[in-house]
């Protein structure tokens, strides 16, 4: 089974310079990853933007979703920033027939304590595995964008039905 994985930046991929927290949002951190995984499956790397998802817009949203369209894989992975992620996920819920996952991390993964290996982890798992739709990936579980929060004082994701 191939899987495409698009990258676009967020924590996962900075890297901070000082002890200011400057940081640049630099290369994919995805490969990396995925190699000291262990991981041998068999994905297609494609970065689309390097990019805080603070600062992403509708523009950058209808990008990703042009990108994911017209890929031929129905099994994919978007790396992305936490703190718009749901917003970019409900964006692509108009996709059908592919299995979306989106998965980053609250530290960058070049950090040793970095919850995105376990994070992309789950997301591979997630996307090998789910009917299509549009899905979220993150702290050990599997949301639905329709009804999921980022809760910022806890630093998780969490389902926001009863």
């Amino acid at each position: 089974m191939a899987l495409k994985i698009f990258t676009t930046g967020g924590t996962i991929d900075k890297t901070y310079f000082d002890q200011k927290s400057e940081y640049q949002v630099g290369e994919p951190q995805a490969p990396g990853v995925l190699e000291r995984a262990n991981v041998v499956l068999d994905y297609e790397l494609v970065p689309i933007m390097q990019k805080d998802s603070l600062d992403l817009n509708d523009a950058d949203r209808e990008t990703i979703r042009q990108a994911i369209e017209s890929a031929p894989e129905s099994r994919m992975i978007v790396t992305h920033g936490t703190d718009t992620m749901i917003k970019t996920a409900q964006h692509l819920q108009c996709i059908k027939d592919k299995t979306i996952v989106l998965t980053g991390s609250m530290y960058p993964a070049q950090y040793r304590d970095s919850d995105a290996v376990f994070n992309l982890g789950s997301a591979v798992m997630a996307a090998q595995l789910l009917p299509p739709g549009v899905y979220i990936a993150m702290n050990g579980r599997v949301f639905d964008p329709a009804h999921s929060i980022k809760n910022v004082d806890m630093n998780r994701f969490e389902e926001t039905r009863p």
